[in-house]
């Protein structure tokens, strides 16, 4: 049987008592139906339990944590991923699968092409969302720390706060390509735009910001498939897939 994994947002301590959050605890009493004496994977800043469920009900569900242990799955590539936000599903698909591949840290960027309309508080709500939606990537592939989703913001913005060794933006009407680079950085930032790519305004503004164009052969990538293939890639060449 699969145990199941819990992002908990609080240091673990072994033989102690955890009441798991709320999402968490309605996920694992209502939909999963589980009782108490079940088996549990708690984890939280790269600190993963063995953990047991002492209370499982409407009132509360509580984990008995048994022991702890420091692991490590994250990529020696840290790699930011700036994406331009898309419309319905698409942006919450690469959310999850992002961060199963082994991104760092997430920035949703207002693109000149953005077609999404998100005033503050349904922005707000959105971030919940995004959030909820790494979280549980992490749960099911094993991650023991979540990738930062950084605040949404503009495409000059991100790139002034940016701090990656080397940059890339995604361009399909481009010709170079990762195997021309060859020193291995130790982190990355990835530039992928909206559904309509980035304009050639953002283009010319990103490769001014040190951002090296990069085309991922002569296919052009809708918007939820560009940024898994790089990721892929990058991880392939210089994170950890074999």
């Amino acid at each position: 049987m699969r145990i199941t994994r819990i992002h908990v947002d609080r240091p673990l301590q072994a033989g102690s008592d955890l009441r798991l959050p709320d999402d968490a605890a309605h996920h694992l009493a209502v939909v999963l139906r589980a009782k108490a004496g079940q088996p549990l994977v708690l984890f939280h800043a790269g600190v993963e339990a063995q953990a047991v469920l002492v209370q499982a009900d409407r009132k509360a569900v509580v984990a008995h944590v048994d022991s702890i242990a420091v692991v490590e799955r994250e990529s020696p590539l840290q790699i930011h991923l700036a994406i331009g936000i898309s419309r319905g599903e698409r942006m919450d698909f690469v959310l999850q699968k992002s961060t199963e591949l082994g991104v760092s840290a997430i920035t949703p960027l207002f693109c000149e092409r953005t077609e999404v309309k998100l005033p503050a508080e349904r922005l707000q709500k959105k971030m919940e969302q995004w959030q909820k939606i790494i979280t549980g990537a992490c749960e099911q592939s094993g991650r023991t720390r979540l990738p930062r989703l950084q605040a949404a913001t503009t495409l000059s913005a991100c790139l002034a706060a940016d701090t990656s060794a080397r940059r890339f933006v995604l361009h399909h009407r481009s010709d170079s390509t990762l195997a021309q680079q060859t020193a291995k950085p130790a982190s990355v930032l990835l530039l992928v735009g909206p559904e309509g790519g980035l304009s050639d305004n953002e283009i010319r503004l990103a490769q001014q910001a040190g951002c090296s164009p990069w085309t991922l052969g002569p296919r052009v990538l809708r918007t939820e498939t560009a940024p898994l293939a790089a990721l892929s890639v990058l991880q392939y060449r210089w994170g950890d897939f074999c």
